[in-house]
């Protein structure tokens, strides 16, 4: 399974995300790549949408429709509302 967190530098919501993932990659045996995205060109080249964007095997579970390539901040939904990052459920 291929799950990176790729992010941009700046985002303020990166690190929750990362912490999060590091506690799954025990749980599930799997390692978890980190891509820090630089340039518009990084982001184009992996379909880099929002920042932290966690694909799993290279589709993005949470995309909400057709968003464009960038590097902006994202926002999740979560049981407790929006969210800089994904709960671990």
């Amino acid at each position: 399974m291929d799950v990176p967190l790729l992010y941009v530098h700046g985002c303020p919501s990166w690190e929750l995300a990362d912490r999060r993932l590091r506690a799954l990659e025990d749980e599930l045996g799997f390692p978890v790549e980190r891509r820090r995205g630089e340039t518009l060109e990084d982001a184009e080249r992996v379909g880099f949408r929002r920042s932290p964007m966690i694909p799993v095997d290279g589709r993005d579970p949470v995309a909400e429709g057709d968003e464009p390539v960038g590097r902006s901040c994202r926002l999740h939904r979560t049981p407790d509302g929006l969210a800089g990052a994904p709960t671990v459920e």
